[in-house]
């Protein structure tokens, strides 16, 4: 007799016994019930579905709170000391960083990756205009993620008049290939903004800001860079990071920002960190700072984190009015921090932040043109 028939009998025979008689197999499921105990139902019928409901719908939440156990922090930038006061001469404030004062200032060139952000990219331009050499602007008719859009900047190029005369501007075609790492998409346009920049005539030794248009530097931390000899090669910017709006302050931790001392054959454009040396309070990001709530769900689908949009209820437009009213996550996600205390420290929504002292110039000076960006004033355009 085949062993897997005489195990089979052994099996009957033992919940012939259990039971008390002989049951069919419909008796035997029946009784088999019977002898479980309610911390078995409980187990079964509850704790795990719910597991599995509570890992699907927080399980990146999970993932983000044990960070602290998979990824160890970054090496900690080397902090460069900021010097500044209106009243202050460029001589003065050079010798206070450690550096010497030029006969002239050096080039500098803005180049920027181009998307839809029209409002702050004017604010970033009149804030830097006094002292940039060539504005460089690229543009597609593609997101990171493959979604075809309008050349934003050109429909609007008008607005822009007060640098045309300093103006390189350039179009790429989007590749549109489904599926792709959006990082792919973003890299191909970073190399094809290189070559732009070879076109509006950078050279060796002039000054490149690497940036997204959202993470402005301030004006006087430029001229600062232009007129000084002695910084970094390579210098990250130290920006105060907000987020919806200059209501919401999130920390001083944003840091991508970065000035280059060009060279020919060597400096890339890019957005990751490329040296240790950070120049502290240096500007600000705004990001996700938008005048209409569609423009907000735009972004949500087209930039490189598109996977965080993991319910289409994200992308509802009552709940995100409600969610940059509240300083929450349009994500609904934890911070991203690397030790339990800071995650811990920065749960729940960004405390409201009612100082408007040492923004953008031009921001303030048409502050009814952008009154959305400022404290007191959480309620979009609906687009």
């Amino acid at each position: 007799m085949p062993d897997g028939y005489s195990s089979s009998k052994k099996k009957d025979a033992y919940w012939d016994e259990v039971c008390g008689q002989e049951v069919s197999k419909v008796s035997r499921i029946r009784c088999m019930m019977q002898t479980l105990d309610i911390r078995t139902f409980v187990v079964l019928l509850l704790v795990i579905p719910f597991g599995f409901m509570g890992i699907y719908f927080h399980g990146q939440k999970l993932t983000y709170f044990l960070r602290p156990l998979w990824q160890s922090p970054p090496k900690p930038f080397i902090p460069i000391p900021h010097y500044y006061h209106e009243n202050v001469s460029m001589g003065s404030l050079c010798k206070l960083h450690g550096w010497k004062l030029r006969d002239y200032p050096r080039k500098v060139y803005d180049a920027v990756l181009f998307n839809n952000e029209i409002d702050m990219l004017t604010i970033r331009w009149k804030e830097l205009s006094p002292y940039i050499t060539q504005f460089v602007l690229l543009e597609t008719n593609s997101t990171f993620t493959s979604i075809p859009k309008p050349h934003y900047f050109a429909i609007n190029r008008e607005r822009f008049d007060f640098v045309e005369p300093r103006l390189t501007y350039g179009t790429i075609g989007g590749r549109f290939r489904k599926g792709e790492n959006p990082f792919v998409e973003e890299a191909y346009q970073r190399v094809a903004l290189d070559h732009l920049l070879k076109i509006a005539g950078i050279e060796d030794g002039d000054l490149l800001i690497m940036s997204d248009v959202d993470e402005i530097p301030s004006a006087h931390t430029i001229d600062l860079l232009r007129w000084c000899d002695g910084p970094p090669p390579i210098v990250h910017l130290n920006l105060n990071n907000y987020l919806y709006s200059f209501e919401f302050h999130v920390d001083h931790s944003s840091w991508r920002a970065s000035v280059h001392q060009y060279q020919k054959g060597k400096t890339r454009y890019a957005h990751y960190r490329q040296t240790d040396y950070l120049l502290a309070d240096s500007g600000w990001h705004c990001s996700f700072c938008f005048r209409k709530v569609t423009d907000f769900v735009f972004k949500m689908k087209a930039y490189s984190h598109t996977d965080r949009v993991r319910f289409t209820h994200f992308l509802d437009p009552k709940r995100i009015q409600n969610v940059i009213c509240n300083g929450d996550d349009l994500y609904d996600m934890l911070p991203e921090e690397y030790t339990f205390k800071d995650i811990v420290a920065k749960m729940g929504p960004i405390p409201h932040y009612y100082s408007a002292v040492h923004l953008p110039s031009y921001l303030l000076n048409h502050a009814d043109e952008y009154r959305y960006l400022l404290p007191g004033n959480c309620i979009r355009e609906a687009g």
